[in-house]
């Protein structure tokens, strides 16, 4: 359907300007309402489907911004995981109920948010780098993302205990979602999710990506470390309650 369709932009605009903002300033949170928005007017497969290509042009633009910036050792443990859950995401892809993957990556998130809670929402010290639960979040947070864009939650669950410089967070989570959305292009093709008229309602909405992802960036620039990080969990508690809604309802 979509390209003409005015219902379809009225929702669309708004839900990649949040995501945008999410991405270029924060490491990516709230950019998982998108897809339950877009579903609203299009099946959850084409919205992700229109999504894909807009998500990696912002991808590019937060590569060149963020680019060295990145926390090397977290990438490389959690790329490796991310491979291994797209290629499994692919295989699930338009079989597994994707209900059932909201509804567990919501919880997962919930839990990780009421465990900072529990702890007064101080921000603890640094956790030290985990090979083992990288690479299980990598994994967790490809397979989320070829189901339904929802990779940010388990990506955060290893990235957010680091406690990373504002910067070195953001742009770990922009290299990471780079890889990972672009791998996604072998699946989606695969399934015929990339046909013309999803690229060409891409191609529509794709001045809102260098818009947003502005926005994001100056926003990021003008915040403290301790409330960055505290949006962060909000962003997480946020992004866990409305899949948990969406896996529910």
């Amino acid at each position: 359907m979509p390209i003409g369709d005015p219902w379809f932009y009225l929702i669309a605009v708004p839900a990649l300007l949040v995501t945008g903002i999410s991405k270029g300033g924060f490491g990516g949170g709230l950019g998982i309402v998108a897809v339950p928005l877009l579903a609203l007017v299009v099946s959850p497969a084409q919205a992700a489907a229109i999504l894909l290509p807009v998500l990696i042009l912002m991808d590019l633009i937060g590569v060149r911004a963020y680019w060295r910036r990145f926390d090397g050792h977290a990438l490389a443990v959690m790329l490796p995981g991310a491979v291994v859950g797209i290629a499994l995401g692919g295989l699930a892809f338009g079989v597994l109920d994707e209900r059932a993957t909201r509804l567990i990556v919501g919880v997962i998130a919930l839990t990780f948010v009421a465990h900072y809670l529990l702890g007064g929402g101080r921000l603890a010290p640094a956790r030290p780098p985990n090979a083992r639960l990288g690479a299980t979040c990598g994994g967790v947070a490809g397979f989320t993302s070829t189901i339904a864009h929802a990779g940010s939650p388990p990506a955060a669950i290893y990235l957010l205990p680091l406690r990373l410089d504002k910067t070195r967070f953001v742009a770990t989570n922009v290299i990471l979602f780079a890889a990972i959305n672009l791998l996604k292009l072998v699946p989606y093709a695969a399934v015929g999710q990339l046909g013309v008229r999803n690229l060409a309602t891409a191609l529509v909405l794709a001045p809102l990506a260098p818009l947003s992802m502005a926005l994001g960036m100056r926003l990021h620039d003008r915040i403290e470390p301790v409330t960055f990080y505290r949006l962060c969990y909000a962003f997480v508690a946020l992004t866990g309650l409305k899949l948990v809604y969406d896996g529910l309802i």
